[in-house]
């Protein structure tokens, strides 16, 4: 039996160590995991999704996360969107961020990813679904309308208009094609000559159906006086048709989003305006969204994150400079 001095030194060694268990995660234990967020784009080679990545990569360096991007090479593979967020799923990440490429077919998905316990932020176009924490992205029907009341402007009141839609199921660029419908009839001496042709998701493919369709509508002999496109694929294949058919800058033409080469068809005068998004404040509001939601903090349902009409006339204000041509080297590098 031990005597009492023995005692009182084994109560005192407990109580130390039960001291230093206590101190440990305050002290010199292990750091709590980083939240890694995942974001899947609708695409990764338009420079909307560059300007995207861009401000989601800002986002996560000053929250202090970790950011995975990963999203289809092109804006038609839904299998390959739908495989990514099971994947992620699987993976347990703490939160993904969505650009769905269709309204309904990333429903499921996303909802079995919430019921596994990982929220989801969609950002640029909308998804049929209450199951995201939050929706980030341009009001696109607004959107549209401004791109219509342009060409109404540019048309003086009077002519006969086309629209080339984008793809059937991409909520975002059907809300524009609907807005920008809401506002060219409401003006009784414009006449919407076609909308119901789709561009596809490459330049190629829009190339094609941009062709076919001026043809149809005899855009050579005069019979077309306006078009629209309601992205950027969609705004160059247009481009490059009315191009070929010595139309550019004839007919009046109004785009969407802004590349190199569609601001050098505004500077030549072949496009004569384009409606803007602002993609890096998406990508970045999108991703502090999420952390904001997974540390517990409140967020808004909804952000509009706007759009703006760029011109030949406002393209050289510094404020649109900065827009169009964002200097997105700090977050992509050299080569982005």
């Amino acid at each position: 039996m031990p005597s009492r001095r023995q005692f009182l030194a084994l109560v005192g060694l407990a109580a130390a160590a039960a001291g230093c268990r206590r101190a440990t995660p305050s002290g010199g234990g292990a750091a709590p995991k980083a939240l890694r967020v995942a974001v899947i784009p609708k695409g990764t080679t338009h420079e909307f999704w560059k300007s995207v990545h861009a401000g989601t990569i800002k986002a996560a360096r000053e929250l202090g996360v970790v950011l995975v991007w990963k999203g289809p090479l092109k804006e038609d593979d839904l299998k390959s969107q739908i495989d990514l967020v099971q994947s992620f799923v699987a993976q347990r990440i703490s939160g993904i961020v969505l650009a769905p490429l269709d309204a309904k077919g990333l429903r499921a998905p996303v909802k079995d990813a919430v019921r596994s316990g990982i929220p989801v932020v969609i950002i640029d176009s909308g998804l049929d679904s209450t199951e995201p924490v939050s929706f980030v992205m341009t009001d696109n029907r607004a959107a549209g309308r401004l791109a219509g009341q342009h060409l109404v402007e540019l048309l003086a009141g009077r002519g006969k208009v086309v629209v080339l839609r984008y793809q059937e199921g991409s909520a975002s660029t059907h809300e524009r094609e609907e807005g920008f419908l809401e506002a060219v009839r409401k003006a009784p001496g414009v006449q919407v000559l076609s909308e119901n042709q789709y561009s596809g998701p490459t330049t190629e493919s829009a190339y094609a159906a941009s062709e076919s369709l001026l043809i149809a509508q005899r855009a050579a002999q005069g019979e077309v006086g306006g078009v629209f496109a309601p992205n950027e694929s969609s705004s160059f294949g247009m481009l490059l048709a009315l191009d070929k058919a010595g139309l550019a800058g004839r007919v009046k033409f109004v785009g969407f989003d802004a590349s190199t080469k569609l601001l050098g068809g505004l500077k030549d005068g072949k496009i004569h305006g384009l409606v803007v998004q602002r993609p890096f404040e998406m990508g970045y509001r999108g991703v502090v969204a999420m952390v904001k939601h997974l540390r517990g903090e409140p967020i808004e349902p909804r952000v509009d994150t706007g759009s703006t009409l760029v011109t030949a006339k406002n393209l050289t204000e510094p404020a649109i400079q900065q827009l169009v041509t964002p200097d997105l080297t700090e977050w992509l590098g050299a080569g982005g």
